[in-house]
């Protein structure tokens, strides 16, 4: 990923509209920035959300809240908590997340 074109900014969250996306079960309110190819969000999971597909797009995912389960097509699982992340390559590893309790994360991809 390269970062070109973008100039100093700051995001106040708080003023971002948040979108609804059904999961399998439960639901996932995403705020969305885009900063020319590169996306981050805030992603807030409801308690029993699972996702509705495996994806095999690339993230940097920091859980800042509650607790993700993420589960990889080969069955791998791994639990993130307040201050932990994960990184993953584009069509790499297919995953999909899960909580039992609800999470927030922070996304770049």
């Amino acid at each position: 990923m390269e970062m070109q074109g973008i100039p100093f900014g700051t995001t106040d969250w708080a003023s971002i509209p948040r979108t609804e996306h059904a999961g399998e079960t439960g639901k996932a309110y995403w705020q969305t920035c885009h900063f020319g190819s590169i996306r981050v969000r805030m992603v807030e999971y409801t308690p029993g959300y699972l996702a509705d597909h495996w994806c095999v797009k690339g993230h940097i995912l920091l859980c800042t809240d509650g607790e993700l389960h993420t589960e990889l097509a080969d069955g791998r699982t791994f639990t993130l908590k307040p201050g932990m992340s994960y990184q993953v390559a584009d069509n790499a590893e297919p995953h999909r997340s899960k909580t039992k309790t609800g999470a927030k994360i922070f996304i770049v991809d």
